[in-house]
């Protein structure tokens, strides 16, 4: 039975607005180009940082397993509280996957605790991304690296903590590398950050890109369990010698 995953895309949907490649490029969005990469059943549904709530509202976050995220622009406009919310539900088992420039969003900061600063450069260099996990779900039907001819460098040091689970490193033309595939946990909720997707390329229409944000969003769907008790435990689960 295939498994049922509610996917909800937001994406800040300024570039493809004002910038005449990337609207060439993603005519639709960004988001519409990554949904038709995606093989998983459920509820696929869009949001952008201009709807109301940024389309975030209690319902669709309530009813969202893996969020994706993409934004670049516009990271201090997001709302605090609609950072908290998608912050909570991360905690309590939503999946999050967060796309290139998606690592200065507030989301992802507030996650990983650190600046998540590194290094960039814009010069239609070919990007080589590496599978040095091979055995990760995430790397499924992926070869021994993707080659893009064109995208914008990032480079260490990535100011992120220590992946639990390190999927892919790039190398880029000018000769820079930086950790481009990272997997966290955090409280119930799985993390995954995924490098290229610079607006101006096509990275997005790539078929092995795609591929792995499928898989990411596979891996990173909820657990069917039920959620952890925290708090006091006022009733011990054996009795406690002296206090009766």
């Amino acid at each position: 039975m295939t498994q049922q995953i509610n996917v909800t895309i937001w994406n800040e949907f300024r570039h493809e607005k004002t910038n005449p490649k990337a609207g060439e490029i993603y005519p639709d969005g960004m988001h519409a180009a990554i949904a038709e990469g995606l093989s998983v059943q459920g509820e696929l549904r869009f949001a952008t940082l201009d709807e109301a709530e940024h389309g975030l509202t209690d319902e669709v976050l309530n009813n969202t397993d893996v969020l994706i995220w993409w934004g670049h622009l516009a990271h201090g406009e997001v709302k605090d509280e609609i950072v908290e919310k998608v912050h909570n539900r991360v905690l309590k088992g939503m999946g999050l996957i967060v796309l290139h420039s998606g690592h200065f969003s507030k989301i992802f900061k507030k996650l990983m605790g650190t600046s998540c600063d590194l290094k960039w450069r814009e010069a239609d260099e070919k990007e080589r991304i590496w599978v040095v996990n091979p055995a990760h779900p995430i790397a499924a039907g992926i070869g021994e690296y993707i080659e893009l001819p064109q995208e914008e460098m990032y480079g260490e040091h990535f100011d992120i903590p220590q992946p639990d689970e390190l999927v892919m490193v790039s190398w880029f033309e000018g000769g820079e590398v930086f950790r481009s595939g990272c997997c966290y946990t955090r409280g119930n909720g799985k993390v995954f950050y995924f490098r290229p997707g610079h607006e101006t390329y096509p990275t997005y229409h790539n078929p092995q890109v795609r591929k792995v944000i499928d898989n990411a969003v596979k891996w990173a769907a909820p657990v069917d369990r039920e959620y952890p008790r925290y708090g006091h435990a006022a009733t011990p689960l054996e009795p406690i010698k002296g206090t009766q």
